[in-house]
């Protein structure tokens, strides 16, 4: 295998692994977001109760997936790891030669 194609497919591995690791830290700030939406609206709920079985109903939404987006976060810091110590270990035998052929 080319050493050329080594690099290459290290820096397209590491391309991808930044990507998820937005789209992951975006999932987790939505959540949050979401989080605390659900926290204003409960406030605002029982600020403008009529009666007080009203005041303690909380608004009905699904749990934020935080926990899926943080394994996600961690896949994508392992797979930025192992691309970047592919084009390093790429980066030494492209040395190595370079120093046999001189």
């Amino acid at each position: 295998m080319p050493i050329g194609s080594v690099f290459n497919n290290g820096v397209e591995g590491f391309n991808r692994a930044s990507q998820g690791i937005e789209k992951a830290s975006a999932e987790i700030n939505r959540a949050n977001i979401e989080q605390q939406d659900d926290a204003q609206l409960a406030q605002q709920r029982q600020l403008t109760a009529a009666g007080p079985e009203e005041a303690i109903t909380a608004p009905v939404a699904q749990p934020a997936r935080v926990d899926e987006a943080l394994v996600n976060l961690k896949v994508e810091e392992f797979n930025a790891k192992a691309n970047t110590q592919s084009i390093q270990t790429a980066d030494d035998v492209l040395g190595t030669l370079i120093d046999i052929k001189v």
